[in-house]
């Protein structure tokens, strides 16, 4: 009997050592397997990036409530982490696919961009990804299943997926996300969203292609009204994918009553000339809002909503110093929040949403660095961040201190990347 059992529990044990081993080999498979798109194949994957920082310069209005270091005093020098990722992805069939995406990001300013109630002590509180005792922690970005070719050249991806604005093709030939966000992706255009997707390719070759969604606007939170946003981007790609062009589209109503139709919609181009050793693009947008600003009139001193226009455009350049070993990297952006900033015709102006930080100031980035690359996908990167404010006010309203000033951060960047 003794035997017996000693037998069955061999047994046993073996049956639970080749369960664990096959269910590993569907978590484990090889890289090859899960991009040639084997049935139960799957791979793990991440990166991270975070810098030290020394701040140098602060902003005296504590202006930009969109970026990070708003509010954060002169001299204040840390280590942070300004993203984790952590995905599975998953082949179900030659046909079907799971990606699941978790994310723990950097901490930034929420509520009226203008305001300066979230920022306490050089740090940016009750925003970001924070749990309640202000500890970084994981949420869930990304969640779809995809059904390749429902259509020949065409999937359909439904559930938390990635939107047509930049993520696909412009954030991936800036390169440099560890840096800083896209134009678009700063003014908080959405990088992922609930809803549906169809994503397809025009040729064989993969030299022209289209991004369709429709989601809820509102990333990874709760749908909190009955509007949908609409997003719909064209790419076109010459001289063996050097060349690249793209043209994105985006419209979401914000509030539709009798006398208050308050919406949305964006038009955004891109060129780039992208190859291993250099790449330089040029990336703008215009961002037409319907009521979106509150002014008060000079003359009748009735105050009403009136539309008002945005436009920003950046400029960017990197290559190889040593390949593989040394780049570069070098960016200018300038930004309007409004068109319609008029102080001859208003005594005060304002906005409605946080989309564009305040209506009152232009603003204009500048980044540079170094890329170095001890080993493939390991990075470290000495680099400037400067972001200038220039109020439109005059002096009357503002205060002349406010006219114009700066934040300005050095840092060294680290990021690296596993499992592909």
């Amino acid at each position: 009997m003794k035997r017996n059992s000693a037998k069955q529990l061999l047994f046993i044990a073996f049956l639970l050592t080749l369960t664990a081993t096959t269910q590993a080999q569907y978590l484990w498979n090889s890289d090859s397997a899960f991009k040639a798109g084997a049935a139960n194949s799957g791979r793990i994957w991440g990166y991270v990036f975070g810098d030290l920082y020394w701040k140098s310069h602060a902003d005296s209005a504590s202006r930009g409530g969109n970026n990070q270091y708003t509010g954060i005093p002169k001299n204040r020098s840390a280590f942070q982490f300004r993203r984790i990722y952590l995905g599975y992805d998953y082949n179900i069939t030659n046909k079907f696919s799971a990606e699941l995406l978790l994310a723990a990001e950097d901490n930034f300013p929420t509520g009226n961009p203008t305001s300066n109630t979230s920022v306490t002590n050089g740090t940016n509180s009750n925003a970001g990804d924070l749990t309640a005792d202000g500890k970084l922690t994981f949420y869930i970005k990304l969640a779809n299943i995809r059904w390749k070719n429902i259509w020949k050249g065409t999937d359909l991806v439904v559930g938390e997926v990635a939107t047509p604005a930049f993520p696909g093709l412009t954030e991936r030939i800036w390169a440099y996300r560890s840096i800083e966000r896209t134009i678009s992706d700063i003014r908080r255009t959405p990088s992922y969203d609930l809803g549906a997707a169809l994503q397809g390719k025009f040729d064989a070759k993969g030299n022209y292609g289209y991004n369709l969604m429709v989601g809820n606007g509102s990333s990874a939170k709760p749908e909190a009204d009955n509007f949908k946003w609409f997003y719909g981007d064209v790419w076109a790609m010459f001289f063996d994918k050097r060349l690249v062009l793209d043209l994105y589209g985006d419209y979401e109503r914000l509030n539709w009553v009798p006398g208050y139709h308050h919406s949305r919609q964006m038009v955004k181009g891109y060129i780039a000339y992208n190859t291993p050793g250099l790449t330089v693009g040029v990336e703008g947008y215009i961002n037409n809002f319907q009521k979106e600003n509150i002014a008060t009139n000079k003359v009748t001193g009735i105050t009403d909503t009136v539309n008002s226009t945005a436009k920003g455009i950046s400029m960017y350049v990197h290559g190889n110093i040593i390949p593989n070993t040394l780049r570069f990297f070098a960016r200018y952006d300038i930004t309007n929040p409004s068109n319609n900033v008029n102080y001859n015709v208003y005594s005060k102006i304002s906005g409605i949403t946080a989309n564009y930080n305040d209506v009152n100031t232009k603003e204009a980035f500048g980044t540079a660095g170094l890329d170095f690359t001890p080993a493939k996908n390991v990075h470290f990167m000495p680099n400037i961040w400067y972001n200038r404010y220039m109020g439109q006010q005059p002096a009357a309203v503002s205060g002349s201190k406010l006219k114009s000033d700066y934040d300005l951060v050095y840092r060294m960047t680290f990021y690296f990347v596993f499992g592909k």
